[in-house]
């Protein structure tokens, strides 16, 4: 399930809105909460529009729209499609109602708190997978989610990881080029075994032949 959502400004990491989460998820939370901001002074307008990060028990996926971070905390094992339906009900909705506001220089921290009603509102249609209008949503082709980039938290705060969008592109072409030269590789030797297996498996036999004539006679 969606333990807790934030909302920040890409340009300077600025929270704009966030969950109102009871006291248990605040303390169990608390880490997870510190590593969205790190996350956001991480990001800027090259970052990849949407990622997944994987940190202990839950992933914080992240969707980019329109200058904004919508970011929610979740269980591993709650769908990543509707994670990010749910972010993008999120970003849909709050650029219609603050969209205009966003950019102001003299925004304070949480400016727009009161968006906590349509998020909670939002989190319990999304709360159980296992309900027939989640399902339904599930098997629907709203996002392909398998070309979402997935990070570690480790990697991505402690080993100099990046979020741009160059950084995963060039991870995927390292992953294409490989595939292709095992496929070039492959095709290779069917059209060595094409053109020449043939003539050598005959010459083979003729040889074959030839030796057993004069090993026996």
């Amino acid at each position: 399930m969606v333990k807790s959502t934030i909302i920040a400004r890409v340009a300077d990491g600025l929270p704009l809105a966030a969950s109102m989460d009871d006291e248990q998820a605040e303390s169990e939370l608390a880490g997870y909460k510190s590593q969205a901001k790190a996350i956001f002074k991480k990001l800027n307008s090259q970052s990849e529009p949407m990622c997944s990060i994987e940190s202990g028990p839950y992933y914080l996926h992240y969707l980019l729209d329109q200058g904004v971070c919508y970011l929610c905390i979740c269980d591993k094992s709650f769908p990543r499609k509707l994670a990010f339906n749910y972010l993008d009900e999120l970003a849909k909705e709050f650029y219609m109602s603050y969209g205009s506001e966003i950019e102001r220089a003299n925004l304070r921290p949480y400016a727009f708190i009161k968006f906590d009603t349509f998020i909670q509102k939002t989190k319990r249609i999304y709360e159980d997978s296992r309900t027939q209008q989640n399902l339904s949503k599930l098997n629907e082709d709203l996002r392909d989610v398998t070309q979402i980039m997935t990070r570690n938290m480790e990697d991505l705060l402690w080993r100099g990881g990046s979020l741009d969008r160059m950084n995963a592109l060039s991870d995927r072409l390292r992953d294409h080029s490989e595939k292709y030269r095992k496929d070039a590789r492959r095709l290779n030797l069917e059209a060595l075994y094409r053109k020449y297996g043939i003539p050598a498996a005959i010459i083979l036999g003729f040889l074959l032949i030839l030796y057993l004539r004069f090993k026996v006679f």
